[in-house]
């Protein structure tokens, strides 16, 4: 199993319009950052972990072949607002789209025209399937298993796949999660910035549960241009716990 890095910042994206800070201004590829995505993929199935509105750009240096399902994290518009340009993938049939109540509930509302009895020719064909923490579910060759996270009071999913978990958004979360964590070997989590954030870890909290998870090697997402230039804050981390960056692509 192997997943790319399609989006890697938070919902402003870096650089960040109207910023003249070091991090917007820099030249390094590895500190321009679209809105946080990934694809999860083996030899027969390919998984995308939410659909921003990045997407038509992340995607476009990719092959073009099938999605067999897009995990949504949660109903934010950073997470889900690019579902209408998925219509392209269409062509290989109704593209399965699954989330939790809260977030398909956004779906409906922002996609109405998408669920309608009589739909527009030509919208995304959507098949939305309602998922619920800790109730496993597989999709081609790939089994995932949704747990849940607080993003500040909002309940949301980060998904596991076999030894990956990924977790995008986060708080905090309970010690009733953790079981469903044990054993990952690569954690893919939230680091906003240094300063603290009322719905979102620091970076201090983000290494901090990197720890208490233990896994051999941890790749941190959804970073604001607040946390500093990529190659900065990697040499001041672990060896073992490192930003991601967008187009990475890591075997699980």
């Amino acid at each position: 199993m192997k997943l790319t890095f399609l989006g890697t910042g938070t919902s402003c994206g870096v650089p960040t319009i109207g910023c003249q800070c070091r991090t917007c201004q820099s030249t390094n590829p590895k500190d321009k950052r679209l809105r946080c995505s990934a694809l999860v993929e083996t030899d027969t199935t390919r998984l995308l972990i939410d659909c921003g509105p990045d997407f038509r750009q992340q995607v476009m240096p990719l092959p073009f072949r099938r999605i067999d399902g897009i995990l949504i994290t949660h109903a934010h518009y950073d997470h889900m607002g690019g579902m209408d340009d998925i219509r392209p993938y269409c062509q290989f049939g109704e593209i399965n789209v699954y989330a939790d109540p809260i977030a398909s509930q956004g779906l409906l509302q922002m996609l109405p025209y998408c669920f309608a009895e009589n739909r527009y020719p030509g919208v995304p064909a959507i098949q939305l399937h309602e998922v619920h923490k800790h109730e496993p579910f597989t999709i081609g060759d790939i089994d995932v298993m949704p747990i849940e996270v607080m993003h500040h009071d909002l309940p949301i999913l980060g998904y596991r796949f076999g030894r990956l978990t990924y977790i995008t958004d986060m708080k905090t979360i309970s010690d009733e999660e953790l079981p469903y964590i044990e054993g990952t070997e690569t954690l893919v989590v939230n680091a906003l910035r240094e300063k603290p954030h009322h719905s979102h870890q620091t970076l201090d909290e983000a290494v901090a549960f990197a720890r208490r998870v233990g896994a051999r090697r941890t790749l941190l997402i959804h970073s604001s241009h607040d946390i500093g230039l990529h190659d900065e804050v990697n040499a001041s981390l672990p060896s073992d716990i490192q930003l991601a960056y967008d187009g990475q692509v890591i075997t699980c």
